[in-house]
């Protein structure tokens, strides 16, 4: 029997949403006879447990600091453990959304615009409305550097900029970042290969934490996408483009938004959710795929890739 050990759980906000994929996968690895699976939660016994077990391989659901980031990724590279999803570099540079970004300005990549705002360097109000005004133009979006599944991330007008700001200060340092209005079309890839994409129609501003976790938010999900063959065929291969340029393993799924013709890409996530609500088993089931099918091909995928 090969040995999974799933790793879920953490210390990042996104905590929940990583058990409730942990319990997910869990019971579809049941089904397989040829796995025996452990859940195991990254505290200071995480080395040992490793040890103790001797996984074939770890299945990565951890979201957010500490597990997307690069961190986890380290520990289990120094254990010379195989696991799911990307590794060390990019995924510290996926969930850095300023140097993410940077590269996608580099690459030809559309993103919208952007500043680092550190709340050390302080600005009076006045000044900073200004700044703001001038350099990127109201609404606009703040959100902190390194968070995934839109945790504290507020769309602001020139009227509630400093009371969402203040929410965000425990932070030091946040991306302030062009609003794109449009419509939001997320894309997965799947081992260097376009998995789908699924277009989101969220009753909320924007397809946030309570939009993606929350079933009486009541986001309508499209698919396939109703755009010409050639708008699908650009916007994957922007999504497969920024996969490869981060250098991601497994699974990825970037999030765009397409407005006047153009796509913007917001973000790429190195670990997306897999809970019965997430995007990516929806994507891979409308192509065929079963979820049982699709953390088969996860696991393939870092045995041989890592």
């Amino acid at each position: 029997m090969k040995k999974i050990l799933i790793l879920a759980g953490g210390y990042s906000n996104e905590r929940e949403i990583s058990l409730k994929t942990a319990k997910s996968v869990y019971s579809e690895l049941l089904k397989l006879d040829k796995f025996k699976v452990k859940i195991q939660e990254p505290n200071g016994e995480l080395v040992n447990k490793i040890r103790q077990f001797n996984p074939k391989i770890v299945l990565n659901l951890l979201h957010g600091r500490y597990g997307e980031d690069g961190y986890i990724q380290a520990i289990l590279e120094s254990e010379k453990v195989k696991y799911t999803h990307s590794g060390v570099l990019s995924s510290s540079l996926a969930i850095d959304k300023e140097l993410s970004k940077k590269i996608y300005e580099k690459n030809k990549i559309l993103t919208p615009k952007y500043i680092k705002y550190s709340f050390r360097n302080f600005l009076g109000k006045k000044v900073l409305r200004e700044k703001l005004k001038k350099k990127i133009g109201f609404p606009l979006v703040i959100k902190p550097l390194n968070e995934g599944s839109s945790v504290n991330v507020f769309i602001c007008n020139s009227r509630n900029i400093f009371k969402n700001l203040n929410k965000l200060q425990d932070y030091g340092e946040i991306l302030i970042e062009q609003y794109i209005p449009g419509r939001e079309i997320q894309v997965a890839i799947l081992s260097e290969k376009v998995l789908g994409a699924i277009e989101l129609k969220p009753k909320r501003k924007f397809y946030d934490y309570e939009a993606k976790y929350n079933p009486s938010a009541q986001t309508e999900h499209i698919i396939p996408v109703n755009i010409e063959k050639s708008e699908y065929k650009r916007v994957t291969q922007l999504a497969l483009k920024a996969h490869k340029l981060l250098k991601c393993k497994g699974i990825s799924r970037s999030d765009f938004r397409f407005y006047k013709k153009q796509f913007y890409l917001l973000e790429t996530n190195t670990q997306p959710g897999m809970t019965s609500l997430s995007l990516v088993p929806e994507i891979a089931k409308f192509n065929n795929i079963s979820f049982k099918s699709l953390i088969k091909k996860i696991l393939i995928d870092a045995s041989i890739n890592k």
